[in-house]
């Protein structure tokens, strides 16, 4: 019997979905304490003013981390004004593509989305390591 990794192929996508929710999980089971995260800077560049308002501190990256898994696994999506606002703009700059092949369009989708959550994931396990150095654990 075949593992539930082995099933899949290293590069599909529901694999790459498994593996950030379990990077998820690892960090909520290592994060007892969410709060001590406060205020700790990230130490990611953020390139827009939205994703620069969304990585202020840690304790920010570690709430928008769960709740990105939550909306993955419960297939539920939900726009508040802030997001609907940056989501209009995002969709101005992909008018031109919306005339392009829906194969090709397809593909390109699928590998920004691979993109996202392999770097969702690395944001994840970075958390969750600076968070250990925080209450002084050796990895």
């Amino acid at each position: 019997m075949q593992s539930a990794e082995a099933r899949f192929n290293k590069n599909s996508l529901l694999l790459t979905l498994r593996r950030y929710s379990s990077a998820v999980s690892d960090m909520e089971q290592t994060v007892l304490l969410p709060s001590l995260l406060r205020d700790v800077p990230s130490d990611q560049v953020c390139d827009c003013e939205a994703a620069a308002e969304a990585c202020r501190d840690l304790y920010s990256n570690y709430l928008m981390l769960k709740a990105i898994r939550n909306t993955v696994e419960s297939s539920l999506f939900h726009l508040d004004d802030h997001m609907a606002k940056n989501n209009s703009v995002l969709n101005k700059t992909l008018e031109p593509l919306l005339d392009t092949d829906p194969e090709a369009l397809f593909h390109f989708h699928l590998r920004g989305l691979f993109s996202v959550i392999n770097n969702l994931t690395e944001k994840t396990q970075s958390l969750t390591e600076k968070y250990m150095d925080i209450i002084g654990v050796a990895n």
